[in-house]
């Protein structure tokens, strides 16, 4: 963990990321926040989850799908940079990259919980991303095998188990994902 004597922004995330290529980092109202490796479920969750979304957009042309890592900065002042595990961007909104974080919130953002994240921690970002203007976000619990959603005016929420599907609404026109499918390759 860094020591902080000063809010930090976006371009100073930037720097500390590149002077220490070997971790990972997001930016919570101007403090920086190092992340820890993820473990196994969760890497093949978000993953798997990407290849099924990246299909989709790919086939439709509906814009760019991230992988893990991908800063986008959801507030200026202060501060906040996150790094979803999948974001995607719609293709109305893509801008020429720049080789830096996204200027801007995902259009959908993907959230695997680890055990290390407390409730607290997951319901910040939640808001962050909400308040961001993120249309739909994805909260997958791996020990539960379950999905939050948030999606539509007010943001309002959708708990989905095993048995549901997933809907892309506007966000991924015709995306339609049984639930089951996100947990498909979990080895019990």
């Amino acid at each position: 963990m860094l020591v902080q004597d000063k809010q930090y922004t976006a371009d100073d995330l930037w720097e500390i990321s590149h002077q220490n290529p070997d971790r990972r980092y997001e930016l919570d109202e101007g403090d920086v926040i190092e992340m820890p490796p993820m473990g196994d479920e969760h890497g093949v969750v978000t993953n798997w989850t990407a290849h099924l979304i990246t299909g989709h957009v790919d086939a439709n042309d509906l814009g760019e799908v991230t992988a893990a890592e991908t800063g986008f900065v959801l507030s200026e002042k202060p501060t906040i940079v996150r790094a979803p595990d999948m974001g995607f961007i719609t293709k109305a909104r893509l801008q020429p990259m720049t080789g830096n974080y996204y200027p801007m919130p995902p259009d959908l953002a993907l959230e695997v919980v680890s055990p290390n994240d407390s409730a607290d921690q997951v319901h910040r970002k939640i808001g962050q991303y909400l308040r961001a203007g993120t249309k739909l976000l994805w909260i997958v619990y791996t020990s539960e095998r379950s999905i939050d959603v948030f999606y539509g005016p007010g943001q309002s929420m959708l708990s989905c188990g095993i048995d549901d599907v997933l809907d892309g609404y506007d966000v991924l026109p015709g995306f339609k994902l049984p639930v089951k499918m996100v947990f498909k390759k979990l080895r019990d």
